[in-house]
């Protein structure tokens, strides 16, 4: 079985910064892409951010030059610092990754249970 826990979360005032973590564990045999999106209420699941194994990145157009993603691959685990947080980027963001299990397996798409960020003066 694998897991993705999600942490870093919270309140955060316009223009302020906040670093989210999420963590893999488990049966893990290779990761490949990690990745960050995000729902706002009344809005459907949208990517904003994602990185390959080798550390190529992609960003959504509402968050390029404003947030960062990186991974470590030695702790399985990715980030995504964001900064100049606006009030249109409050959602619960949800971690993503691309991972295969074992050697006999296939890749399979993880989900984190998400975590709140709240961008409000």
């Amino acid at each position: 079985q694998v897991q993705l826990v999600e942490s870093g979360g919270g309140l955060v005032q316009p223009g302020g910064s906040l670093r989210l973590s999420c963590a893999a564990s488990g049966r893990i045999y290779t990761i490949n892409a990690m990745g960050w999106y995000r729902q706002a209420p009344g809005k459907q699941r949208e990517l904003i951010a994602e990185v390959t194994s080798g550390g190529r990145t992609n960003y959504a157009d509402p968050v390029k030059g404003r947030f960062a993603i990186s991974r470590d691959n030695a702790k399985n685990t990715v980030y995504l610092q964001m900064n100049s947080l606006k009030a249109e980027d409050t959602a619960v963001y949800y971690c993503n990754a691309n991972i295969r299990p074992s050697m006999r397996s296939a890749a399979v798409d993880y989900w984190g249970k998400g975590t709140l960020v709240t961008v409000s003066s």
